[in-house]
C-alpha cells in the first residue's frame, strides 16, 4: 500500500480544513507542524517511510508561513542524504485574497521538492472558467500547480466553500494515484 503523508501549516484553521480534505482523498497521515514550527513526535519518520509528501501552507505576505519554512530549513538533513529523492511531492494554499500570491507559495514548496530530488504532482483538474461559472465550482481559483482555497479574512473554517475542499480532495485522490503508478 501506498504511505502519503500531508505536512502542512496552518495559522487559523483554513489550512487544516484543506489538509484533512487533502488528506481525505489521499488516504494519507496528517503531519502538522505546530505553532513553533516543531513537527508531532515521529514526524520525521511519518515523512522518510512516506512514498508521497504533500505539503501545505497558508499564504502569508506573498510566500510561506515562518511555521512551515523553518520545517523546510530543518529537512536539509534528509535533504544531505537525498533521503527524499524519487519520491512524490505535491502542494496546496490558502490566502484571504482571491490571487492573493498564492502562486509564489506553490512555486516555494515546488522549489523543495525539487531540491529534494522529487517529482511533483500538479492537480489535474481543469479550471471553473465558463461564463456560467460559480464560486463554489471545483477549481474555481484556477490552479494547475497545486490546490488552492481562497478564505475571507473574516471567515471561520467552517465558513469554507465546500467546491474549494472537494478540489482539494481531488488533488489529494490524483497525488494518490500518481504516487500509486511511481511505486508499482
Amino acid at each position: 500500500m501506498t504511505k502519503i503523508a500531508v505536512v502542512f501549516h496552518s495559522g487559523y484553521g483554513h489550512t487544516l480544513r484543506m489538509a484533512q480534505a487533502v488528506a481525505e482523498g489521499a488516504g494519507a497521515k496528517l503531519v502538522p507542524i505546530d505553532a513553533e514550527g516543531n513537527l508531532p513526535d515521529n514526524g520525521w519518520d511519518t515523512l522518510n517511510a512516506a512514498d508521497a509528501i504533500i505539503m501545505g501552507s497558508p499564504t502569508y505576505m506573498g510566500t510561506v508561513s515562518w511555521q512551515f519554512k523553518k520545517f523546510a530549513d530543518a529537512s536539509s538533513k534528509p535533504w544531505f542524504s537525498q533521503a527524499w529523492k524519487d519520491k512524490v511531492f505535491a502542494g496546496f494554499t490558502n490566502s484571504a485574497t482571491m490571487n492573493g500570491d498564492k502562486l509564489s507559495t506553490l512555486h516555494y514548496l515546488f522549489t523543495l521538492a525539487m531540491q529534494h530530488s522529487g517529482i511533483w504532482v500538479g492537480t489535474g483538474l481543469m479550471p471553473s472558467n465558463k461564463k456560467a461559472a460559480q464560486r463554489n465550482d471545483i477549481n474555481y481559483v484556477g490552479s494547475f500547480s497545486g490546490a488552492m482555497a481562497q478564505s475571507p479574512s473574516d471567515s471561520s473554517p467552517d465558513e469554507m466553500l465546500p467546491g474549494d475542499l472537494e478540489t482539494a480532495k481531488l488533488f489529494g485522490m490524483r497525488v494518490a494515484e500518481v504516487a500509486a503508478k511511481v511505486r508499482a
